[in-house]
């Protein structure tokens, strides 16, 4: 008989608010099994909250009691009395990992003291020699053992119901919002062994398993097939399974670290240990240039010393600083006007240059780089400036590959996660391959984006395949035409964010970029009781192929190919039911499994059980209002592409609700009219946000930045995504304190700022009065 490790101690976390889903009528695609919606990945905001630093003292986490299936119930919002602490633009976030939960109720793991031991169930009946089919331990007693639950599964409502036609409507269907969440780190739910998976289906073994305590057998929650555990599993009794993580918390990291180096965690350094590009616009005014060469410089002084960096600068032609000329900046320059050949590439791999050196040796050249930029010279617009942008982004991957490029099944594998090309851009792509005309009028335009689009794509593809992360950070007035350059930061799982100026927020951002800590190599497999559909699927990915991971022989769950890996990402699942629902409980099991930054193989594990109801009161009680409008939200705005869909969305909103009403409301006594579900009061105040906010409405004006909060809003986290739905309101008075007010409350008072946070962007409203008017 195999000997259980000791107890672990346990850990609690709180968890915010989840709500409702509704699916929106119209979904864009639908793919093989599920429809997979995969939007641009865009994780970064200038005005995103300092998600990197610990809560402040005035935000508050509330106890929540934990339900039976592990998932908490919605918290109050916060309120405060004191001012939040403003961001701290002007200082570097901690290289450490971003919590899914981005808000001040962000919860933590609130460790036991080490002398803690987890309560067990009630006495199993073992006789010696039994093969009893041991049940699942109630409901209690899980409770108990658990102590907190996963807060990266958020489900739209905490029961299922049973019959199909009344879970599968429409207006209020049932979906999932699913992170891969935090970085690992050291403690019970660590395990360092293959785990045990159902020779099957593939599920794994987990807290809801049915055990044969005499055998070590345990039976799949997914296929119901008996599964041997190589004799692990044997007990006395049910009390001492606790004692494996697996089957005591519904979240588990499996670790395989693949490293000779002791644990899974190796020196502080390893985490910069993949070089990354600097590809910089040359096309800027005197102002920007200025701007973004002071942002330049405190970027490079606040590098761990071993990071490895190149810098390209890139107009009509590309050029690539060479560090071997001491503190000269000396560049070779290569032809924008189409792509490297390999002649030119060969010349510069196999040269006498360097062209990634770690910043330590060279931080004086960098500083001399920078300062040599000049101001663009030319009497053009912005608009009409020549930039190869595609061309430089070509030569800083070829440089990253380098010579001897280790290639396994089509993937180069390199130590310390991701590389990173960063590009800072002042303006469009007008040059060379991958380039759109200077005009929209141009008569050959609508072919030539298009044809820039699949280039742009391709190229995305190739760095993704090559683990690297395009990043471009964008700043200025011209119009960079976000729709051509987003294939390229989403194919590679980067980012595109804009900014007014290349100034502080931009540096910020230039710093959080690359300090992120991110995975490669991700996939998430997805698998569900028979009774339960996937239907859509939104998020920064794409349909995983079969050969791309291990498949068993009735595995049917569904596999994403993630584009990267990082906690502030979300996956939203829209679900339906196949049929009448017999059983009490339906399963869901979610696996993220990639490479993390310490070169370590993670298998994140995340099992939960939902019970399942007849009665409609008892699921519309059960519905989680915020999560359901979050995943409404995502599947309305993946159909608002332009500006006009937006509008069409408004209205099929506003159907939504109406239908809402009238399938699960009450009729009001001698009228046709429906009252609304008492259970979903803020389901249609949520809706109102989205459908006035940025996203949907007209506070946004440029249709680049339109674009850009639509696809930061389809893969963000929960807790954003909430902001940019639905903004919390706080009016600042004179004496320096905040009040925070219902969001539809937006009276304005002679002696008060109103401010209104929409997780991206703060909208702040200032009355001044005189004796003649007021202006706002």
């Amino acid at each position: 008989m195999a000997t259980p490790p000791p107890p672990p101690p346990g850990y609690t976390v709180t968890v915010s608010p989840p709500h409702p889903n509704m699916p929106t009528p119209r979904p864009e695609k639908r793919l093989t099994p599920p429809p997979f919606s995969s939007p641009v990945v865009s994780r970064i905001s200038p005005q995103l909250s300092q998600q990197d630093q610990l809560p402040s003292s005035s935000s508050y986490t509330p106890s929540i009691p934990t339900p039976a299936n592990g998932i908490k119930a919605a918290s109050p919002v916060p309120q405060f009395s004191t001012p939040p602490g403003p961001p701290l633009f002007s200082s570097l976030p901690q290289p450490v990992s971003v919590p899914f939960w981005t808000s001040s109720s962000s919860p933590q793991l609130v460790p036991f003291s080490s002398g803690s031991s987890l309560p067990t169930s009630s006495p199993s009946h073992y006789s010696n020699g039994s093969v009893e089919l041991q049940p699942e331990v109630s409901d209690g007693t899980k409770l108990s053992m658990l102590a907190g639950e996963s807060p990266y599964v958020l489900f739209s409502a905490h029961k299922v119901l049973k019959h199909k036609k009344q879970a599968n409507v429409p207006s209020l269907g049932f979906g999932v919002l699913v992170s891969s969440g935090r970085e690992i780190s050291p403690g019970p739910q660590i395990i360092q062994r293959d785990p045990h998976r159902c020779q099957n289906c593939g599920a794994y073994a987990n807290l809801y398993c049915n055990i044969l305590l005499g055998l070590g057998q345990w039976q799949c929650i997914i296929c119901r097939k008996l599964n041997g555990s190589e004799g692990q599993y044997v007990a006395p009794s049910r009390e001492d399974l606790c004692n494996w993580p697996e089957l005591s918390s519904p979240l588990v990291d499996y670790v395989q670290t693949g490293s000779k180096r002791p644990g899974f965690i190796p020196v502080s350094d390893s985490r910069m240990s993949a070089p990354f590009f600097l590809v910089i616009d040359e096309c800027l005014d005197e102002a920007h240039l200025q701007h973004l060469q002071s942002s330049l410089h405190a970027f490079v002084d606040s590098l761990p010393p071993t990071t490895r960096i190149g810098i390209i600068s890139y107009g009509r032609t590309v050029s690539v600083y060479d560090f071997s000329e001491g503190s000269t900046a000396s560049a070779d320059v290569l032809p924008g006007d189409k792509s490297p050949s390999q002649e030119s590439l060969k010349a510069l791999i196999y040269g006498t240059g360097v062209y990634l050196t770690p910043i330590h040796a060279s931080l004086p050249v960098a500083h001399t780089i920078f300062s040599s930029l000049r101001p663009y010279k030319l009497n053009l617009p912005e608009t009409l400036r020549d930039r190869c942008l595609g061309t430089a982004v070509e030569i800083a991957l070829a440089i990253i590959q380098g010579p001897s490029a280790d290639i396994s099944r089509g993937v180069v594998k390199r130590p310390g996660g991701n590389s990173r090309i960063i590009v800072c851009a002042g303006g469009p792509n007008t040059y060379g391959p991958g380039s759109v005309p200077h005009s929209f009028n141009h008569p050959n335009y609508p072919y030539m984006e298009k044809t820039a689009l699949k280039w742009m794509e391709n190229l995305g593809r190739e760095a993704h395949r090559h683990d690297t992360v395009v990043d471009i950070l964008c700043a200025g007035t011209c119009p960079i035409r976000v729709p051509v350059l987003q294939p390229l930061a989403k194919t590679s799982g980067g980012v595109l964010v804009l900014h007014d100026d290349f100034g502080e927020a931009f540096g910020v951002n230039l710093q959080r970029t690359s300090t992120r800590a991110g995975g490669c190599h991700g996939l998430l497999e997805i698998r569900c009781s028979d009774d339960i559909l996937i239907t859509q699927v939104i998020g920064p990915g794409e349909e995983a192929f079969s050969d791309s991971h291990e498949t068993f022989k009735n595995d049917t769950s569904f596999s994403i190919q993630m584009l990267s890996v990082e906690e502030t990402q979300s996956f939203s699942l829209s679900m339906e039911t196949k049929a009448d629902i017999k059983s009490d409980y339906v399963f869901f099991q979610f696996v993220f499994r990639y490479s993390n930054i310490y070169q370590a193989d993670i298998s994140r594990v995340i099992t939960v059980r939902l019970s399942t109801v007849d009665s409609v009161s008892a699921y519309l009680e059960s519905v989680q209002d915020q999560v359901a409008a979050v995943i409404v939200a995502k599947r309305t705005l993946l159909q608002a592409k332009t500006s006009s869909d937006a509008i069409d969305m408004r209205m099929v909103i506003d159907e939504r609700v109406k239908d809402i009403a009238l399938k699960f409301g009450s009729q009001l006594p001698k009228s046709k009219l429906y009252q609304f579900p008492k259970e979903l009061s803020s389901l249609p105040e949520n809706l109102f946000h989205l459908r006035r906010g940025p996203l949907l409405g007209c506070i946004v004006g440029h249709e680049d930045e339109r674009s850009v909060l639509r696809n930061l809003f389809l893969n963000a986290s929960f807790d954003l995504s909430l902001r940019m739905v639905a903004p919390r309101c706080l009016m600042h008075r004179e004496g320096g304190t905040f009040e925070e007010l219902p969001a539809y409350d937006l009276a304005m008072q002679s002696d008060a700022a109103v401010v209104l946070d929409h997780g991206t962007d703060v909208f702040i409203w200032l009355v001044w009065f005189s004796s003649l008017n007021f202006i706002i």
